[in-house]
């Protein structure tokens, strides 16, 4: 009995070709419905924000209603119109953390970035206590897909208030270049820290600190620092993390700067 070696190969290659392209497709599904996990993360947070927006907007309007002289009107319709584009300029940003990332890596600006990955999380941090420093110049770009980069650097800054709420903190988020043609983004928190056991497993799928905890207070099911190195991997950029228990955590950041 003769067997034909070669299309035997060609049958399992093809088989091998297969799985790739549905681990492809399965690994693509689970980061974006990682983002929405994350954003679900901060659904309280983003109701109260919401409704501390929406009030004064129906009230400025209800008054307009009720006031026959134009200049009352006009000032309160135009509060009312101030409120209701910051609210939809918020949803303009999540609903493009939720959006698929097709474009791929690109030249663009970091600010707008990291801008729009605080603008996410809705709420003021300085109702929490915390200060915010962010040290970017707006002039400075790199290669990278702004919707990748967006969900690390939010992933990023959720995990940092959640390590200082409770107490006064600060979180610095900076930019700059660095050797070889990279460039370093560090957020840094001054929260609880992280001890060295738990750093050995950051970046393991399903791994959290906070496992103790309730689900509203832990969040997610600690899928958002690995997909957050998958995400850098896939854009030839590196993470890395350092911390101190009591101290704070930095999380370092590289993408290849502009040609």
């Amino acid at each position: 009995m003769n067997i034909d070696l070669s299309d035997t190969q060609n049958e399992v290659q093809f088989h091998l070709d297969q799985l790739e392209h549905r681990l492809a497709a399965l690994t693509e599904q689970v980061q974006r419905l990682q983002r929405l996990a994350t954003l679900g993360t901060v659904s309280a947070v983003l109701a109260h924000e919401f409704n501390n927006l929406l009030t004064p907007l129906v009230t400025h309007a209800q008054y307009a209603l009720q006031k026959c002289e134009p200049q009352q009107m006009k000032t309160a319709l135009e509060r009312a119109a101030g409120s209701g584009l910051r609210l939809a300029t918020l949803c303009e940003k999540i609903l493009g953390m939720a959006a698929d990332d097709s474009a791929g890596p690109t030249v663009a600006p970091i600010a707008p970035v990291v801008k729009d990955a605080i603008d996410c999380l809705v709420r003021d941090l300085s109702k929490d206590d915390i200060t915010l420093s962010i040290d970017v110049d707006d002039h400075l770009k790199a290669r990278f897909s702004p919707v990748a980069l967006q969900q690390v650097l939010f992933n990023l800054v959720l995990n940092a208030r959640q390590a200082m709420l409770g107490r006064p903190g600060r979180l610095s988020i900076s930019a700059r270049p660095v050797h070889e043609g990279r460039i370093e983004i560090q957020v840094r928190d001054t929260g609880c820290g992280i001890c060295s056991e738990h750093l050995e497993k950051i970046f393991e799928p399903f791994f959290s600190t906070k496992k103790y905890e309730s689900r509203s207070e832990r969040g997610g099911i600690g899928l958002g620092l690995h997909i957050s190195r998958q995400l850098m991997t896939e854009q030839d950029g590196t993470i890395r993390v350092d911390s101190k228990v009591g101290e704070g955590t930095t999380f370092t950041l590289t993408l290849p700067a502009a040609n």
